[in-house]
């Protein structure tokens, strides 16, 4: 109940090339306007950028509950001419938001922990091609390990309700050919409420989730809405035979944040953590290394400086084997 009144952190990260409608999307989703001093670029100035990692902040209350929502946005990907290893600065965005969460948790003050750990990408593919490019496969694999990714088509405007189901296909089979790692949904629990278990089949079905994002209120039929005006028609963006955004809005903010987040929390920084722990092992085993086939010489005597230095040493030392072994008994007492 605490955790409830006080709220709740989540940092959702988007990626995907210029021009796919991530800013609209997420402007959309959580009825904002979070991009209001971008400066747009020109194609020529898209081409030599390069990818940036910029982040805005925006508090949102839903039924109640408070969410201080972080959106972690990456202009400049898949821009470039030569688009090789374009994703890395996003992979060491992740890593340093893991080692800063696994200092403050080796820390004495454990209780105001800053969770900025990435919880979800949505990672937006283009809705012209047939299914995902080299530089898509490769920016998942880079990230399948350490963020759950939720892929999604973007401007689903752009194309006929068969060519979304097509294309929808062609990504799910490339997906599995790629042995590519994206956001699992749980299994429902079977005493689940049917209404639920009803939801979470629609959404594993529409994967990966067809979007339209708009800023702009059309009028229509005498009713208000959110959509776009084509010659042909009117688009409605909440109009769930027209898109998915209404199921990935319910997913993200309603049924399945808690569980990104203990996903991020027990899978993937689980396994940073463990990396670390190992890399530390193996330091503390090579710094306590005695054997030497060198003979042994006489040191001269050290000065009050030098056994300054020996000392700290000792002492950070002795800290980092502390933690270690408490680390150690954590994750045996969670085996347990």
């Amino acid at each position: 109940m605490k955790s409830v009144k006080k709220g709740f952190d989540f940092t959702l990260m988007v990626a995907g090339e210029s021009g796919l409608g991530k800013s609209t999307l997420v402007n959309s989703l959580f009825l904002t306007d979070l991009y209001k001093d971008r400066k747009l670029l020109n194609a020529e100035e898209r081409i030599n950028q390069t990818v940036e990692i910029t982040k805005h902040t925006v508090d949102i209350e839903e039924k109640g509950v408070k969410l201080k929502l972080t959106i972690v946005d990456t202009p400049g990907f898949g821009d470039a001419v030569n688009n090789n290893e374009c994703w890395r600065p996003i992979t060491d965005y992740t890593d340093q938001q893991f080692e800063q969460y696994f200092r403050d948790e080796s820390g004495l003050n454990r209780k105001n922990i800053l969770d900025n750990r990435v919880h979800c990408c949505l990672y937006f593919i283009p809705p012209f091609g047939h299914g995902l490019r080299p530089v898509d496969v490769e920016f998942m694999k880079a990230l399948h390990e350490k963020v759950n990714i939720i892929p999604l088509i973007s401007k689903a405007d752009c194309l006929t309700p068969s060519e979304v189901k097509k294309l929808k296909d062609r990504v799910r089979d490339e997906i599995e050919h790629f042995g590519i790692k994206v956001y699992q949904f749980p299994e429902c629990d079977s005493d689940e409420e049917e209404e639920f278990k009803q939801m979470d089949k629609e959404l594993k079905e529409c994967t990966p989730f067809a979007v339209i994002g708009s800023n702009t209120v059309v009028e229509a039929r005498g009713q208000r809405f959110r959509g776009r005006l084509y010659p042909w028609g009117i688009v409605e963006v909440e109009n769930q035979s027209h898109c998915d955004f209404v199921k990935l809005r319910n997913m993200l903010i309603r049924s399945h944040m808690h569980d990104l987040k203990d996903v991020t929390c027990d899978v993937h920084y689980e396994n940073y953590r463990a990396h670390c722990i190992q890399e530390m092992t193996s330091k503390l085993a090579q710094d306590n290394h005695t054997d030497s086939p060198l003979p042994i010489l006489p040191l001269p005597t050290p000065d009050v400086e030098t056994e300054k230095l020996i000392k700290m040493k000792d002492e950070e030392l002795k800290r980092m084997q502390e933690m270690l072994e408490k680390m150690q008994q954590q994750m045996h007492e969670k085996d347990q």
